[in-house]
């Protein structure tokens, strides 16, 4: 559920321009994790069971 303000929800109030920032971390954010999740299955062999050790 969304926070309220009233009978508004919060993103109504917020500006254009607060509204791109947000946008852009979270663009951010999911690029660092598309990253990690890259970075965790690189070395792994096609058709093998089992995922690899969390640490890389």
């Amino acid at each position: 559920m969304t926070n309220r303000i009233g009978n508004k929800d919060v993103a109504q109030q917020r500006s254009k321009s607060e509204k791109a920032r947000i946008r852009a971390q979270n663009i951010a954010s999911e690029a660092v994790k598309r990253a990690e999740a890259r970075a965790r299955y690189r070395n792994a062999v096609k058709g093998q069971p089992g995922q690899p050790a969390p640490g890389g």
